[in-house]
């Protein structure tokens, strides 16, 4: 059972606010005050300080919130355990790419390996999964975006390409462009926090260039429409190989010819670190694709 001052602490972190704080854990906020200075006193150190009005982590808080956050979840994990004969649910979390159009062979795997296992599943994008890792709500997530490696535990799930397309008859189709060239078209991207977005901005950024270097953007949050409307010929956009893959051999989307090298990018597998349960599927684990 975690120590519920250390739980009144991850409170802190997460909103910023004794009062909120106070009113989030149904106690006073001089019983708030009092958690955080046992723990300071305890651990020898200042764990939160303000910056004119702003509450801020300290640096050492901000190594205890991590370390908190771990043990906060398998102190879950085994209070679940002990408390129920029956196996505990599997929580995964995975981006739109990777739950629409990869995981599905990987998680019929799982299923069949552990038929006693009850899985629930999380389609979101990169940002809103770190945020339900960190709340300890998922057990692991497949994300394609960025990630602090040095403050998840990680392993590779599989690499995947990603590049621009565009509909047949687009003047694009079958030339081979520069960045510049397509500077004048509507570019059509995932919103804000989705990893595939994340890529595409890098690489822009790489070119010295950004979303907005395009005459217009369209911010769709649907793999679908955005197909869709590049069918259309309304706009480009840049996705992963297995979003288009049906749509690329059907010849109902053309790939976009940059003259550049390929980008490929990871897709990786990420916990909290020192997850004491992780390895209770390192059988399936280990059969993730390595592509």
């Amino acid at each position: 059972m975690l120590d519920p001052r250390l739980q009144t602490f991850l409170v802190l972190c997460d909103t910023m606010s004794y009062t909120r704080a106070a009113k989030q854990l149904c106690l006073t906020q001089p019983a708030v005050t009092q958690h955080i200075h046992y723990l300071e006193k305890h651990y020898g150190c200042k764990l939160v300080s303000y910056q004119g009005k702003v509450l801020r982590l300290t640096p050492a808080g901000e190594r205890l919130r991590e370390m908190v956050r771990s043990l906060s979840y398998n102190s879950h994990k085994m209070e679940e355990a002990l408390a129920s004969p029956r196996p505990a649910v599997l929580h995964i979390g995975a981006t739109k790419t990777i739950g629409e159009y990869v995981l599905g062979p990987d998680l019929g795997r799982l299923l069949r390996e552990y038929p006693e296992c009850t899985v629930s599943l999380t389609v979101d994008n990169t940002k809103a999964l770190l945020e339900a890792l960190d709340r300890g709500t998922l057990d692991f997530a497949l994300i394609e975006g960025f990630f602090d490696k040095a403050r998840y535990g990680h392993r590779l799930y599989r690499r995947e390409e990603f590049f621009g397309v565009c509909a047949p008859g687009h003047p694009a189709a079958g030339r081979e462009l520069s960045l510049d060239g397509l500077l004048a078209e509507n570019l059509i991207v995932r919103e804000k926090g989705s990893g595939t977005r994340a890529i595409l901005e890098e690489w822009l950024h790489f070119h010295n260039h950004t979303v907005e270097s395009f005459a217009r953007v369209t911010e769709i949050s649907d793999f679908s429409l955005i197909k869709s409307l590049v069918r259309q010929g309304l706009g480009i956009s840049f996705l992963y190989a297995p979003v288009v893959e049906q749509e690329l051999k059907e010849g109902s989307l053309c790939r976009l010819s940059l003259g550049a090298s390929p980008v490929v990018h990871e897709f990786s597998l990420v916990y909290l670190p020192d997850n004491l349960f992780i390895d209770r599927w390192s059988g399936w684990l280990s059969g993730l694709s390595d592509q």
